[in-house]
């Protein structure tokens, strides 16, 4: 039942951020054949496609962080031996969580805050942009909660959904 609950969260996830980018994809594309070929340009375009960017990045974190694609340096603890390695990484683990717990907290503060003030073009709630910040903090949260074994392990899984061990990447 987890596991159905977890690529549950996975496939709606990756789907969310598909559509994301098919709309980033389709404003800026129709904005440039509209400002090149007709000599008009799409105003609330620019600010909608950013926006979306950084929805994307903040939602997409968590599946980056599955397949192992976030920058570390690991040197030291593959020094360690296996117990010692996997203590390290538990502990890695909770200040991770503790970190992105934080983010989500204080995040949430700075949609208040923004909830009153209005972007420039779309003239919406900053508060809506600045949500990417919290819900994404609290969707990295989940993904690593949802794979702490795997994370302890470095067990990643590859693109299709499969688990990859770390050791198994470079053949």
């Amino acid at each position: 039942m987890l596991k159905r609950l977890e690529n549950g969260f996975v496939l709606v996830n990756r789907t969310i951020i598909g559509l994301m980018m098919l709309a980033m994809f389709g404003m800026v594309f129709t904005n440039v054949v509209t400002r090149y070929g007709f000599g008009f340009s799409i105003g609330w375009a620019e600010e909608v496609s950013s926006f979306l960017m950084i929805w994307v990045t903040y939602l997409g974190a968590g599946l980056a962080l599955r397949e192992g694609r976030h920058v570390a340096i690991d040197i030291f603890q593959d020094m360690l031996p296996d117990k010692l390695r996997r203590y390290a990484r538990g502990a890695i683990a909770v200040l991770i969580l503790l970190f992105f717990g934080f983010l989500t907290w204080y995040g949430i503060q700075f949609v208040i805050f923004g909830w009153s003030k209005e972007t420039m073009v779309t003239q919406i709630p900053r508060g809506i942009p600045y949500l990417a910040i919290p819900i994404g903090a609290a969707m990295f949260a989940l993904h690593l909660i949802f794979m702490l074994r795997a994370f302890v392990d470095k067990d990643w899984e590859s693109i299709d959904g499969e688990t990859e061990p770390e050791a198994e990447i470079g053949r």
